[in-house]
């Protein structure tokens, strides 16, 4: 049966290398918002708070929750505007955001903080679709690479984000941070004039009426590399956010600076996009469950080191590895889903992805801080544990269930 991108001839894997170009420079902009966010707003916001900082964390967790909402209307947007309209409305807000935040960093406003770190979240995921966006004029050979291709400008995203903190965090000193905020206000100019060369073939759904309608979500659900794809990508990126929010405030509660909070966020973001221009050969090689299941080992070694000390290396090692462990895991959790779906399912099913990844993303951010300010760095990089072991048992379970298929 012919599918909507099919009978469109919008199959290009062509298109889909240049699509895939302009989305990794757009990824380098956009993916450091995250970043910036990450590097800046749990110290901002500890700094903004009483004796009790609990909540320091409050403005990481309202961006990621940001994110968490915005994936659905991001679907819907794109689903019946296109994806070059949604990813070039996303950039204008996220400049519009990035003033909020500095006006909060002026006015001292942790409040303003927060609303400014939804907003920017809100934004985030409209950059979460451009690994789907990617994928969306390629071939299935291609898809993976494809994706790669995107995430592989996290790596300049990884050094633009934290080289802004430490270039602008003292610019207008003693309002600390605020002309970062400025500084993320332009990098999201740039990157609206990068999507507006994006070319994904647009079909509207009332043009579509001879493309069959696609399956109900809870056919889709039956699917077991819907539900192991999902499930994996969920804990990924959630035990990613857990240590990772809470890295900044740890290093620099023992002793550690704002730069060194700063570098070591780089270091990580770099660690979790720079596999990326491999990750899709070796998924494509050996498979997309052997290679998130090398990526949840990971995590369990950044959770083994962490727990050895408190040295400005240990926590460095352990967030690259972290960043390691996200990439094998995460990609190779989107290559499996992209497996699960039709053409004519996937704004809905990428949409829902997202919506669920980002959900349990912002319950570990906000858990982040409670966690750090009550029981310790240690008691975060514990947490880790069990959450593997439910990837790798399902990892291993769709594994034996997919080989008893063959075999049969």
């Amino acid at each position: 049966m012919t599918t909507l991108v099919e009978s469109a001839g919008h199959i290009d894997d062509q298109l889909a290398r240049r699509n895939a170009l302009l989305l990794a420079v757009a990824q380098s902009l956009g993916g450091s918002f995250a970043t910036i966010i990450f590097a800046t707003s749990a110290i901002l916001g500890a700094s903004l708070l009483g004796a009790d900082k609990s909540l320091a964390t409050l403005p990481v967790t309202a961006f990621v929750l940001g994110t968490a909402l915005g994936t659905l209307p991001a679907g819907v947007i794109m689903r019946h505007y296109g994806r070059r309209f949604g990813f070039a409305i996303s950039m204008l807000l996220g400049c519009v955001f990035a003033l909020l935040a500095s006006a909060a960093a002026f006015w001292g406003s942790f409040y303003l903080l927060c609303v400014a770190t939804l907003g920017t979240g809100l934004v985030a995921a409209f950059v979460q679709q451009f690994r789907f966006a990617a994928a969306d004029t390629a071939s299935d050979a291609f898809k993976p690479k494809a994706i790669s291709w995107v995430l592989a400008g996290g790596i300049a995203a990884g050094v633009i984000g934290p080289q802004t903190v430490i270039w602008t965090k003292d610019l207008f000193e003693p309002f600390i941070f605020a002309g970062t905020y400025l500084a993320q206000a332009g990098l999201s100019l740039v990157a609206f004039v990068v999507v507006l060369n994006v070319k994904v073939p647009f079909v509207k759904p009332r043009e579509a009426l001879d493309v069959p309608k696609g399956r109900s979500f809870a056919q889709i659900m039956q699917d077991p590399r819907f539900s192991v794809a999902v499930l994996c990508g969920m804990i990924s990126y959630a035990v990613m956010s857990l240590v990772m929010t809470s890295a900044p405030l740890a290093m620099v509660a023992c002793g550690l600076t704002e730069t060194d909070a700063a570098l070591g966020i780089q270091w990580h973001v770099v660690a979790m996009f720079g596999p990326s221009f491999f990750t899709g050969n070796l998924i494509a090689r050996f498979g997309a469950l052997k290679i998130m299941g090398l990526g949840f080992a990971l995590y369990v070694v950044c959770s083994l080191v962490a727990l050895t000390g408190l040295e400005l290396w240990i926590f460095w090692s352990s967030l690259v590895l972290l960043g390691l462990g996200w990439n094998f895991s995460f990609i190779g959790a989107t290559s499996l889903l992209t497996q699960s779906y039709r053409n004519e399912e996937r704004n809905m099913v990428q949409a829902v992805n997202d919506f669920l990844v980002f959900g349990l993303v912002a319950v570990a951010s906000f858990s982040s801080g409670e966690l750090l300010h009550s029981f310790g760095w240690e008691t975060v990089n514990t947490m880790v544990f069990p959450f593997v072991a439910v990837c790798l048992i399902a990892l291993l379970w769709l594994g034996l269930r997919e080989k008893s298929e063959s075999i049969a």
